[in-house]
């Protein structure tokens, strides 16, 4: 059975909502926005034209706590902001239902961006990282099924550092996001 957001559909807030509501993060958050620069103006061309689209939708499930929504969002918003398609946000706790749908590895791991058409139907998903970036989390959770053992959460810890590293002090790895989101919208 394909999924569908039919339901959810203009029932999220917009990203400014989002944004000018933050209680946690917010400064990082614009900080990483305002950073963000196109680093090859063919995806920007490529964005662009989605304004000739009228046919899709835009759901993000997030969070403010999330430093993944706080490092990734701001480029995700950056992007959609030029293609003109509608995006809404769907707060993770207010949507557990949606949430549940869209699991990282059995894990609710936001942010989430759900492309979908008109109808809700969902075209395909990108996050919570970076796939580059995310490499290290899909091979501990492959390495490390038993969240009892004595040296999972120093394992944990480990992945984590690891994350950060392949995230970098600088914006490089906002250039992986829109090439990842490039590729998803370009096949379909």
């Amino acid at each position: 059975m394909s999924k569908s957001v039919a339901e959810k559909l203009g029932k999220g807030i917009s990203p400014q909502q989002f944004i000018d509501g933050m209680t946690k993060n917010k400064e990082a958050f614009i900080d990483w926005h305002d950073k963000f620069e196109w680093t090859d103006e063919s995806d920007r061309e490529l964005f662009e034209s989605m304004n000739n689209r009228d046919d899709l939708r835009v759901l993000i499930l997030m969070a403010d706590w999330c430093g993944d929504v706080v490092r990734n969002i701001p480029v995700v918003f950056q992007v959609l902001s030029i293609s003109g398609i509608p995006t809404e946000v769907l707060i993770m706790e207010e949507h557990l239902d949606t949430m549940d749908q869209f699991l990282t590895m059995g894990g609710r791991s936001v942010p989430v961006v759900i492309f979908a058409d008109t109808g809700g139907a969902v075209l395909g998903t990108w996050g919570p990282r970076p796939k580059y970036v995310q490499e290290p989390m899909v091979a501990f959770k492959q390495e490390n099924q038993d969240r009892e053992a004595a040296d999972y959460q120093e394992k944990l810890a480990a992945t984590r550092q690891e994350i950060g590293r392949r995230y970098g002090e600088g914006t490089g790895y906002q250039s992986l996001i829109v090439k990842e989101l490039r590729a998803l919208l370009e096949s379909f």
